[in-house]
């Protein structure tokens, strides 16, 4: 097996992976309000977070995990609930700070900045309390990897998950490049509209079950 052969599929799954990723969501909405702050000892352990968490669900999906989520609607259903109400509670805060921003905010021109700990907490619950994480990696890209023949299928994986990384870098480290725009306070009251407007969505979707 030659090494073009092997490649093709690493491919094909790194840009499987980044349709599925490379949109507005809760989790990404985050990490770029982290990464806007430009502090790498918060930073870096978010994206190593969800990154790490695809690699988890993708490898999971490929070793056949998918069929038993597949068949458990009552375990996706608490997830879903619980969920929501997370992303219903962090979109009543961000309208709370865009439509009345802290002092801090106010004086420095920019969002406070949640401790390291907050960051990895509050990124881990939108990953693993979001359904529709486990639908696109486990169900989803596992099925697809599956379909690979043989030895393929870890390859069109390990792109899969090549792919989160990247993006996940690329948004974090890559978002602070757009600071001179944050450096006014009223563009960290957008962002937190943007986000409450996002999260409110995603919130109510999976309530209704969308």
């Amino acid at each position: 097996m030659t090494f073009s052969s092997l490649l093709l599929p690493a491919l094909f799954g790194m840009g499987t992976g980044l349709a599925l990723i490379v949109a507005i969501g809760a989790q990404n909405a985050y990490v770029l309000k982290v990464g806007l702050q430009g502090v790498n000892r918060v930073i870096l352990p978010v994206i190593a977070v969800c990154a790490a968490s695809d690699a988890v669900l993708i490898i999971a999906g490929v070793a056949g995990v998918g069929a038993l989520i597949a068949a458990a609607p009552q375990a996706l259903m608490v997830v879903r609930i619980v969920g929501a109400a997370f992303l219903l509670v962090y979109a009543g805060f961000a309208a709370k700070r865009a439509i009345r921003p802290s002092g801090a905010l106010q004086a420095e021109g920019g969002a406070v900045q949640p401790s390291r700990k907050t960051a990895v907490v509050t990124v881990l619950a939108l990953t693993w309390l979001n359904p529709h994480t486990y639908l696109d990696t486990i169900v989803f890209l596992g099925s697809v990897a599956n379909q690979q023949p043989g030895d393929l299928r870890w390859w069109w994986a390990g792109g899969a998950i090549a792919g989160s990384f990247l993006w996940f870098a690329v948004l974090g480290l890559g978002s602070r490049l757009l600071k001179p725009f944050f450096a006014k306070p009223s563009s960290w009251r957008v962002l937190d509209g943007l986000i409450a407007v996002v999260m409110t969505a995603l919130g109510l979707r999976l309530l209704l079950g969308a």
